[in-house]
């Protein structure tokens, strides 16, 4: 299957409830009303509990308890709160998924998007942005196992999904990886023109004509969650770190590792997107 009929595939891309595409199409104005973006949350009973509990996880560290979409709105900022909002859709949408354990797959984009987040105030990057990028950052394996669960199963047996050279494998065998397929979703949903970029580039951030900051701070922060799913030790770690993605950013493997999460379980948070 092509790229294009991926992307038409209708049973692989999860149908967005009338209140996300509503709450999309808020967001992504110049000027988006915070009072209209709470609203349409709360209008939503699902959708709404899923942010709340969402935003009152230890994964946002929040300082008091967040008791409605109004101050989730005000506390975490608009680009947060867009991430939640994808965050509970997806959640919602993708509950079965043939070949990927679906607790796993959330625990290792919950820490992307903390170590994207950590990465990105490092390099003085839009941080809310990272988050949202690193969070979503691999859907597109989900689809793929959805639309070609017979040619993904065989891939997976030769090379794991969170494999370090997952998007190698897909390209050699399909043309396209769940970078592209990923970028695909998200342009099509209207997110910003940074986070498509981001997540078009994020496994070749720096090569041809590409310079992507974003897209080296998802390549890296992929990588070391990757890493830590594998259970690489120092001698893994040094083996097989991007140095020249590192070395575009100006990080070394000390400064990656220096942002990794304090907390690698994400356990509360995981059911969020899996119950």
């Amino acid at each position: 299957m092509d790229l294009e009929a991926l992307l038409n595939y209708p049973r692989a891309l999860p149908a967005m409830p009338r209140a996300v595409t509503e709450l999309l199409g808020e967001m992504n104005k110049e000027e988006p009303s915070p009072k209209r973006v709470g609203e349409l949350i709360g209008h939503d009973p699902a959708l709404t509990t899923r942010v709340l509990r969402l935003s009152n996880s230890a994964f946002f560290r929040v300082s008091r308890k967040i008791g409605d979409a109004d101050e989730a709105v005000a506390m975490l900022g608009m680009t947060h709160v867009r991430s939640l909002v994808m965050a509970a859709a997806l959640g919602a949408g993708f509950k079965n998924v043939p070949g990927i354990d679906l607790r796993q797959f959330w625990r290792y984009s919950l820490r992307v998007a903390d170590i994207s987040k950590s990465l990105a105030g490092l390099l003085k990057q839009n941080q809310g942005l990272a988050f949202t990028s690193g969070l979503i950052h691999g859907i597109g394996i989900l689809v793929m196992h959805i639309a070609m669960p017979d040619a993904m199963r065989v891939l997976d047996m030769g090379c794991s999904p969170l494999s370090l050279n997952r998007a190698d494998a897909e390209k050699a065998q399909f043309g396209y990886s769940y970078a592209d397929v990923g970028a695909g979703m998200v342009e099509r949903w209207q997110f910003p023109p940074e986070i498509v970029s981001a997540m078009a580039n994020q496994v070749a951030p720096f090569e041809g004509d590409a310079y992507d900051t974003l897209g080296g701070v998802l390549h890296l922060a992929s990588w070391r969650a990757r890493a830590e799913e594998l259970q690489l030790d120092k001698q893994g770690l040094v083996a097989t770190f991007p140095d020249m993605v590192g070395l575009t950013l100006g990080l070394d493997l000390d400064s990656v590792l220096g942002k990794d999460p304090t907390e690698w379980s994400f356990s509360q948070t995981i059911g969020i997107f899996t119950d």
